[in-house]
């Protein structure tokens, strides 16, 4: 009786495990959604150092546009203003985490004064974030017009 006890405990056990690599743990979930915000406000409120942390080296940025921007013209674009966020809403968020990658959905409407033009962004959005050092990163990110 103890052993059959002690084999049902390992297969819960094992079994939890399992589950938790595939779907990613509540806490990885939660330090996801965590980074899209701060990603969030930092693209409304632009400092080089805090979007440089929150980015990978070898990011890939989609723009709606088809435009590709690398780590180094993402940041440098919105320091520069040449994309400027006013407000940026996110809703319908998802978040899915397997092992060391995110993957996070969400529709993005903002407000937006690129290059002194006022206009509105309606988008989808998927962002692949990759945990490096504990901490995680945006790896890519393509956005479409809705």
């Amino acid at each position: 009786m103890k052993a059959l006890k002690l084999l049902t405990l390992a297969l819960f056990t094992a079994g939890s495990l399992v589950m938790l690599s595939g779907s990613g743990t509540v806490d990885d979930k939660q330090a996801v959604t965590q980074a899209v915000e701060k990603l969030r406000k930092a693209m409304i409120d632009p400092e080089k150092a805090t979007l440089e942390a929150l980015v990978a080296n070898d990011l890939s940025y989609g723009h709606s546009s088809g435009t590709i921007e690398d780590k180094a013209a993402f940041v440098e674009a919105l320091v520069s203003g040449a994309s400027d966020f006013k407000s940026i809403e996110l809703t319908d968020q998802t978040v899915t985490v397997v092992d060391n990658t995110a993957m996070v959905r969400h529709k993005l409407t903002g407000e937006t004064n690129n290059k002194g033009v006022a206009g509105q962004v309606k988008l989808g959005v998927l962002l692949v974030w990759v945990k490096q050092k504990g901490d995680w990163k945006l790896l890519a990110r393509q956005a479409f017009k809705m």
